[in-house]
């Protein structure tokens, strides 16, 4: 691993740590305020809705003023907001630190971008690997460190995470180099797109980057209603408890950071990103079926193997084949379209699991979730694989330019 990509892999896993430690306290410290359960909704919703705003626009600014500047400024939102998240006195402040953080927050596109500036095509899929492996670890080790550290008090946590986003400011100021050189932008067209709602939704228009970005939403929605509901789906079901729910979901951890930081950049080898893309959607609908009947905690386990796995694939290789698809100078704001469009299922998804869960069973949002990705399998094996651009773009050279509009 280069320089560059392990000041990245080390920037995306303390920005994700910091917020991990965070994420599972918040309904506690809201509670402190005396939020409602539906006010704690809100409040756990408002980081993804201002996210679902923000990501494009500070994609398309790193496309325009480089990688390295926008991710000091998201770093930065994510500090403050951290500060006044511990500094909370009243609980329009812990909105205001989570909407702060939301709309500052593109830190993962942006890093994913900064990865599509340094890698070549062939070694892409690795590198973005890389930063699904760093994300998975932060994720991994945040809950646990932030309830040890509640022990004291959530503003302690809160202050950490700060601390944790500091850090991050000082490695991409002295440490991480502007990926986007001199030499590439002279490479790149003199007229550049513009920052709008407009120029960035005339992506989701293209007949193969429209396909992966819708592919984004119903296969981000499916998995997004699994991670959301699951802690209630297991008490239901199973009766496990915080514990034994969170050891198993640290197991399907384990599973996507494999995938991501080593097997990814293997299949990617052997295989075309469509066909990965087809054949991993068919593996997470078959599985989320399973999920819907599993009859025992030694088949969940079985069951979730293929989840984490075909999850982790499709997270790197989606975000890989777009930045293959758009022109260089469109890289950034076509990763931030796409962490909206995730942004956008994590605020649909605990509403519409909740609602599956509590009307209809516990086998409800596994059903729900594998017919959705059964009907997606359809629409990718017809419009995604074998498509002609997805060819272009497995036998072209790393330099051969990229046609507009696609």
């Amino acid at each position: 691993m280069n320089k560059q990509l392990f000041s990245v892999f080390l920037i995306v896993f303390i920005d994700l740590l910091g917020f991990s430690l965070i994420l599972p306290l918040l309904p506690y410290y809201a509670e402190t305020f005396g939020a409602s359960d539906f006010v704690t909704g809100l409040l756990v919703a408002s980081y993804a809705a201002m996210q679902l705003i923000g990501a494009p626009i500070l994609g398309r600014l790193s496309d325009r003023f480089g990688r390295r500047p926008i991710l000091l400024v998201s770093i930065l939102g994510t500090f403050l907001g951290f500060l006044l998240l511990g500094f909370a006195k009243a609980l329009w402040m812990l909105f205001a630190s989570r909407i702060l953080d939301g709309f500052t927050g593109g830190n993962l596109s942006v890093a994913q971008a900064y990865i599509a500036d340094v890698t070549d095509e062939k070694n892409r899929s690795k590198g973005l690997g890389m930063v699904g492996a760093a994300f998975g670890l932060g994720f991994i080790i945040g809950p646990v460190t932030g309830g040890f550290l509640s022990q004291w008090g959530y503003s302690v946590p809160a202050f950490v995470a700060a601390g944790l986003a500091f850090l991050n400011l000082v490695l991409v100021a002295f440490w991480l180099p502007e990926s986007l050189t001199p030499e590439r932008r002279a490479a790149m067209p003199e007229k550049r797109p513009p920052v709008t709602l407009n120029a960035l939704l005339v992506a989701l228009k293209r007949p193969f980057t429209g396909s992966l970005l819708i592919t984004r939403f119903f296969f981000g929605l499916a998995f997004a209603i699994f991670q959301t509901i699951f802690a209630l789906y297991a008490l239901k079901k199973f009766q496990l408890d915080a514990r034994d729910t969170g050891l198993v979901l640290t197991y399907v951890g384990v599973l996507s950071v494999f995938v991501q930081g080593f097997l990814i950049g293997r299949l990617t080898q052997r295989f075309r990103e469509d066909v990965l893309i087809a054949v991993s959607v068919v593996v997470m609908a078959l599985s989320l079926f399973g999920w819907a009947i599993v009859p025992s905690v030694g088949w969940l386990l079985v069951i979730l193997t293929p989840t984490a796995m075909a999850g982790g694939i499709l997270n790197t290789v989606l975000a890989s084949t777009l930045t293959k698809a758009v022109q260089a100078q469109e890289i950034g704001g076509i990763l931030g379209l796409a962490a909206s469009i995730e942004s956008l299922t994590r605020v649909i998804a605990p509403t519409l699991g909740g609602a599956l869960l509590g009307g209809l069973g516990t086998w409800a949002p596994g059903v729900f979730g594998g017919v959705l990705l059964a009907l997606l399998s359809v629409y990718v094996w017809r419009v995604i694989y074998g498509h002609p651009i997805a060819a272009e773009i497995r036998a072209r050279n790393a330099s051969a330019p990229v046609p507009a509009g696609r």
